[in-house]
């Protein structure tokens, strides 16, 4: 009787160890594991539904943003070839206000355009409403493009700016006196 309780433990424990979707294992090891990221978060929303924790419209909206998010890392990842899934933010038109101050007009993004200086414009992701999706930026990929607007910005613009004719950078404090005053 034993044996049989562990073969099934032991069936059931491959069942769970294998991707649930076929398509999972032409991926590399990130973005499984950012699949089973999801996977797990759906798990959640379900469990939250079940309960009667949260509300229909709720549940709908965080499924369909799964659902979006897990269309662009699967984009991504087939596009560039390479096994790897940024912080992406995916969120409706009235959502903006969580990922900007000042929410601008869609109709402004370019895909793969940076959005103030903190998000790249992935594009939009159709899962039951329209998500537009963003990938943060990290901060080298920041440092780098602020980098290059200052390199491209005009001499007399950055003294104006606050840069000293000695060539200190914007940011940079000068030494501080160690000796008496």
């Amino acid at each position: 009787m034993s044996l049989v309780f562990l073969f099934c433990q032991f069936a059931a424990a491959q069942h769970r160890a294998k991707p649930q979707n076929g398509t999972e294992t032409r991926f590399g090891p990130v973005m499984r594991a950012y699949l089973g990221y999801l996977r797990n978060e759906q798990e959640v929303v379900d469990d939250r539904i079940s309960r009667r924790e949260i509300s229909g419209e709720y549940y709908r909206r965080n499924s369909n943003r799964i659902r979006a998010l897990r269309q662009m890392a699967t984009r991504l990842v087939l596009q560039t070839g390479n096994d790897y899934v940024p912080e992406l933010e995916a969120v409706t038109l009235d959502e903006f206000g969580t990922l900007f101050e000042t929410p601008q007009n869609p109709r402004d993004f370019h895909v793969d355009g940076i959005v103030r200086n903190t998000f790249r414009y992935l594009g939009v992701a159709h899962s039951g409403e329209i998500f537009y999706v963003f990938a943060r930026l990290d901060p080298y990929e920041q440092a780098a493009l602020m980098e290059r607007k200052l390199a491209e910005t005009p001499t007399s613009v950055n003294n104006a700016a606050g840069n000293s004719a000695t060539g200190q950078r914007v940011g940079q404090s000068r030494p501080r006196r160690t000796g008496p005053q």
